[in-house]
């Protein structure tokens, strides 16, 4: 064959391997191998092989059998462009040219071996992509969304707004602290969830090492000298907090909650000296 029919020849036969030939390619190939000596015609299973990857799964390793396959097709066309180099550097040093394959070019055989070094690069470029789109990191590389942190006192605060049926808000003002005055916020309460939030503002930092915050809920089924401890608390920076309730007893119907400063870990009665907050319900 000439270098014309080698192109051809070579694109037809990966077309076949990758694609598919339509009616008139398919008589072009018939008609060139018909014309060329089948040694000439290279073995072109491997890329075949590589577009069957298409359908394994990307999460096996490459089969060992395929793997020995490759190595033994690119040993045997390599060995043959080896072989083709010697007999051309032969040729030079006699006086008459080797007859049958040993006048085929030198160029010939080296097409036909980087047409085959072609298709193990197609082979392992295939299987390899066909690895990177594999399930795993297809959700890998999916956007990450965003949504709203559930877990934040403030969002629990809201859902409680929302779902609970009984809300009671209580707003909170000033206590009996004369220098702690400019404190605003609210509490909410839900009986049929025994849950609440806090929501300050203005409420001073608080030396953990010396005193803590603590809640007082006082309801209809306690007496009011001994309210229901509804947890210490502290103050991590300026700005407003909110705080989730930790009542100790079930409460029913708040009429007034107080806060009030204590040593650090609370009290089980407080002598209500330092009331730094408190908050009555509206219906109070």
């Amino acid at each position: 064959m000439n270098d014309g029919e080698n192109v051809a020849l070579l694109d037809l036969l990966i077309k076949q391997a990758t694609e598919g030939l339509d009616d008139a390619e398919k008589t072009e190939l018939r008609k060139i191998e018909s014309e060329s000596d089948s040694a000439e015609i290279p073995d072109f299973e491997i890329t075949a092989a590589a577009i069957g990857l298409l359908n394994i799964n990307a999460a096996e390793q490459m089969p060992a059998y395929l793997h020995s396959r490759i190595q033994a097709d690119s040993e045997k066309f390599f060995a043959a462009s080896e072989k083709a180099a010697s007999v051309e550097r032969d040729h030079r040093y006699t006086s008459s040219p080797p007859s049958g394959a040993g006048r085929r070019s030198f160029f010939d055989w080296m097409g036909w071996a980087v047409a085959a070094a072609a298709c193990i690069v197609l082979l392992a470029n295939l299987w390899l992509t066909r690895v990177s789109n594999s399930p795993a990191d297809r959700v890998q590389n999916q956007p990450v969304i965003v949504t709203p942190d559930e877990s934040t006192p403030e969002r629990q605060r809201q859902k409680l707004i929302e779902t609970a049926p009984d809300v009671l808000v209580a707003s909170v003002g000033a206590g009996n602290v004369a220098n702690l005055k400019d404190i605003s916020g609210d509490i909410v309460w839900s009986d049929s969830k025994q849950a609440g939030y806090m929501r300050f503002r203005g409420l001073p930092v608080n030396d953990k090492s010396k005193e803590t915050y603590q809640l007082w809920i006082f309801d209809e089924t306690q007496d009011p000298k001994t309210p229901i401890d509804g947890g210490t608390f502290d103050i991590d920076q300026n700005g407003e907090a909110v705080i989730p309730i930790n009542a100790v007893l079930k409460a029913r119907n708040p009429k007034m909650f107080a806060v009030t400063v204590e040593k650090p870990g609370g009290v089980v009665v407080s002598n209500r000296a330092k009331i730094v907050a408190l908050a009555k319900t509206q219906a109070s």
